[in-house]
């Protein structure tokens, strides 16, 4: 039976994720429901992963299933359902525009990177940190790209559209600011993509097997998987064009012979063969060549010492940031920056956030952002609450509906208004009421809950005083204050708290009937 058509399966499907995905990440109108963003994201490996370990429930079990899938039928996570891997098919398939004909061919295993880079991510895993996912998983690089410079294009078109639609009165579009935008974010991501291009342009999925710890993990799976592809002796004339189409260049046409663990399941050796030579078929024991079993033997020695070898532990740093300092005035030192409602603490989001930025697309006051040593080294590029681009809104709790890796745990809005990401702290020598004793009074106006009163100075001023207990750190008074250095600001707490609830006070109007308007 030909199998010619898993060729087409694998396009559509894989094209489907992949812009179902791209969507998640540059929306900015919160098009698809939670629901839908979590049965979208549901077999990305790594989210999958920290998901099950933080939650241990159903919707975390899409790496069991993709691990599965990898003993019956090879690597083929990586071209239906990673993102990554379908960018970088995207990038091959233009690059042919640049040369009449794109060939790949053979080459040898890059054994000592591959593995060296899931023994060092297996190891931090073990020291409790994630640093080396943040760097290297597929889906989390995808996101940095997709929110950090994509995300921006799109929201420039649709002011573009806006205007343009504003002058015939169709106001069915609106217009999107982004209040803030992390420009490191940008520098890295930007490098990578690059990176990626270059890669793919020369070597094609180089990335998947060389540095890809997801890759290499499901690589390892598929030398025992059910069904492997393989050339078939006696059909094969050796003409080379399932190597020369190759994007893994894992087929040896020469020697009749595949490398299982690097085929990325993309197919294309099975469209392109007119002889079938090449067969898609169940794994017999003992079908492989004698010197395929020694290279496979060889690197399971590799594998056994490459998990032993020392790896330098990753330093961490929890320094103190100060946002400005001026002449007489006090610098701003928080000891925690604030994380999302929902992270529950610094711990438990350091060690689950994947730095996909997804969060950070959705929160409509911009007020979530990438951080560079907020979390120190350690959580570089992970997501901090920035009080000085914005504030969390009162009314909101999107992030923790589509977190896809259990690091901000969904969170119902009562119980988020209520739960205290930090404490404001007040600075008097900073506030313009004590240093030029004007009426200020922005971050009692700004207060949700009304934590931040406005209390007599002196003679008719007033001054700002925090009521720590019914304060939830949401860092409105922080992002209204004109100061700086500022004069009041969010010191996030290690571990979130519940606020008590803010006292409700009648105010009875007395109304006199016989006005005109009583009301």
């Amino acid at each position: 039976m030909s199998l010619l058509f898993l060729k087409k399966i694998r396009v559509w499907i894989s094209l489907s994720f992949f812009l179902l995905i791209f969507f998640l990440f540059i929306d900015f109108g919160n098009t698809l429901s939670s629901q839908w963003v979590k049965g979208i994201l549901f077999f990305q490996f790594v989210p999958s992963v920290l998901k099950f370990i933080q939650l241990a429930a159903f919707t975390g079990i899409g790496f069991i299933i993709v691990l599965i899938s990898a003993l019956l039928f090879g690597r083929v996570y990586c071209s239906f359902l990673c993102p990554l891997g379908t960018l970088q098919d995207i990038f091959i398939y233009f690059s042919k525009k640049f040369k009449k004909r794109k060939w790949f061919k053979y080459a040898k295993p890059k054994n000592i990177l591959r593995y060296f880079f899931l023994g060092g991510t297996i190891i931090f895993l073990l020291f409790g940190s994630i640093f080396i996912l943040n760097l290297l998983d597929p889906y989390s690089i995808f996101g940095k790209i997709s929110s950090n410079l994509i995300r921006p294009i799109y929201y420039s078109i649709n002011n573009v559209g806006v205007a343009i639609l504003e002058r015939f009165q169709n106001y069915t579009l609106f217009t999107v600011h982004m209040k803030s935008y992390n420009w490191l974010s940008f520098g890295i991501s930007f490098s990578v993509l690059g990176l990626l291009v270059w890669m793919t342009y020369k070597y094609g999925r180089l990335y998947c097997n060389a540095v890809c710890p997801v890759g290499t993990l499901l690589g390892i799976l598929s030398r025992v998987s059910i069904y492997k592809i393989r050339l078939n002796q006696e059909a094969c004339n050796s003409c080379g064009i399932c190597g020369a189409n190759c994007k893994s260049q894992c087929i040896d046409t020469k020697n009749k012979s595949v490398d299982f663990s690097r085929c990325v399941g993309c197919l294309n050796c099975l469209d392109v063969c007119a002889s079938g030579g090449v067969k898609f078929s169940f794994n017999k024991p003992g079908n492989e060549h004698p010197e395929q079993s020694l290279k496979e033997n060889t690197r399971r020695s590799f594998i056994q010492k490459s998990l032993v070898l020392p790896v330098g532990i990753l330093a961490l740093s929890q320094n103190s940031f100060s946002d400005g300092l001026a002449d007489g005035k006090k610098p701003v030192n928080r000891q925690f920056h604030s994380i999302p409602p929902g992270a529950l603490s610094l711990n438990h989001f350091l060690n689950a956030c994947t730095a996909c930025h997804l969060c950070v697309g959705v929160c409509p006051t911009h007020v979530i952002q990438p951080s560079f040593l907020e979390h120190g080294l350690k959580g570089m590029m992970q997501v901090y609450m920035d009080f000085n681009a914005s504030f969390c809104n009162f009314e909101c709790n999107l992030c923790s509906d589509v977190c896809p890796t259990g690091a901000i745990l969904p969170i119902q809005l009562e119980t988020k208004k209520l739960t205290q990401l930090g404490i404001s702290t007040f600075i008097k020598e900073n506030c313009v009421v004590y240093t030029d004793e004007k009426d200020c009074g922005a971050c009692s106006e700004h207060c949700p809950t009304k934590a931040v009163n406005m209390v007599f100075y002196k003679k008719d001023l007033k001054i700002p005083e925090v009521n720590k207990d019914i304060c939830i750190g949401c860092g409105a008074c922080e992002y209204a204050c004109p100061t700086t250095p500022k004069s009041i600001f969010v010191d996030g707490n290690a571990v979130h708290k519940l606020a008590d609830k803010p006292k409700e006070v009648k105010i009875e109007t007395i109304v006199n009937p016989e006005d005109d308007f009583p009301f």
